[in-house]
């Protein structure tokens, strides 16, 4: 943290709002291009563009939480609550899981849930059906389910909060509620008066709300997954556990493609991220650029590429805590 330079640190209001707004607009006119366009190729490269101006959206609600982008808590929460909503996140309960223990505890056993690995015992001890379900979600194509099943529905919109949190997580869940309802009765009506059939009026809904939601599940999960899972990032025992192994070791730097952090806006340069939750998303390269010459051998620092992510899922599907091993099934 002492080498990260003081220029990392600042947040400029109007910059965060320009970004916020450019994504709200793009997330608009993608909404409604999904609604009145037909050509199925056109649907096909918005629905792309959807998923993605979700990500955008969902990175900036990422930061207000970690209350990274305005010095207002209040405003890193209006933000965020609103940044939130397309991607279908309960804020304060992804403030509560993602905060306070996914940062707090980093590939640390029996406490980061996000990507927890199973062992060769966990595994055995499973049912057919369970067995199946891992092959599946701990597979290249089934990062979208995992994380709907593990991380959306267990943790954002179904498990019991701990009673200090109960009644902002609960409020919250009203608010997606709300949204995912207030979204589908418009986009519905909007698909009734074009068209007058029930078809048309389904379509738009799932065009335009249910698809780019899984589609961005798909996309977090396997972001997620590139960050804290590979055939050398370890995975701790409780007491072997350390800080630095966590945020330094324990997760990564990807480049994306030129151009692409229009939407990721760079939260795949995650290692600065992870070692100080504070750096506004803008300036992570400074702050990656600052730690990488400090630690030239720990930090890993490399292109972000879908094949890569499919290597990791055929080496990565138990994981060995006495050796410190991923393996095969």
């Amino acid at each position: 943290i002492d080498i990260i330079p003081a220029a990392a640190y600042v947040n400029t209001t109007c910059k965060v709002l320009a970004y916020f707004g450019r994504d709200l607009v793009i997330y608009g006119l993608v909404v409604w291009g999904l609604i009145v366009v037909t050509n199925p190729f056109a649907v096909l490269g918005l629905e792309i563009l959807a998923a993605l101006s979700v990500t955008s959206l969902f990175v900036v609600a990422h930061d207000s939480a970690h209350g990274a982008l305005f010095r207002s808590k209040r405003m890193n929460s209006i933000v965020g609550h609103i940044a939130m909503l397309p991607s279908w996140h309960v804020f304060e309960g992804w403030i509560l899981g993602h905060n306070r223990v996914h940062h707090a505890y980093t590939v640390r056993q029996g406490y980061d849930f996000v990507w927890h690995p199973y062992t060769a015992e966990d595994y055995a001890a499973m049912g057919p059906l369970g067995r199946l379900r891992h092959r599946f979600e701990w597979s290249w194509a089934g990062a979208g389910a995992y994380y709907i099943r593990e991380v959306w529905m267990s943790k954002m919109m179904t498990g019991e909060p701990p009673a200090r949190w109960r009644k902002a997580i609960r409020r919250d869940r009203v608010v997606v509620y709300a949204f995912i309802a207030t979204m589908a009765t418009v986009i519905g009506a909007i698909g009734w008066s074009r068209s007058g059939t029930v078809w048309g009026t389904i379509w738009p809904v799932l065009a335009a709300l249910v698809i780019p939601f899984l589609t961005f599940s798909y996309m977090i999960g396997s972001l997620v997954h590139v960050h804290h899972v590979a055939p050398d990032i370890k995975w701790w025992k409780r007491r072997e556990w350390t800080k630095f192994k966590a945020q330094m070791e324990g997760t990564t730097v990807k480049r994306v493609r030129p151009g692409m952090n229009f939407f990721f806006h760079w939260i795949m340069v995650h290692i600065p991220h992870h070692v100080d939750m504070r750096i506004p998303m803008y300036n992570l390269e400074l702050a990656a650029d600052a730690i990488k010459a400090a630690y030239p051998e720990t930090v890993r620092d490399e292109p972000l590429r879908f094949r890569d992510f499919v290597d990791n899922t055929r080496q990565c599907k138990l994981y060995d805590y006495d050796t410190g091993t991923w393996m095969t099934y």
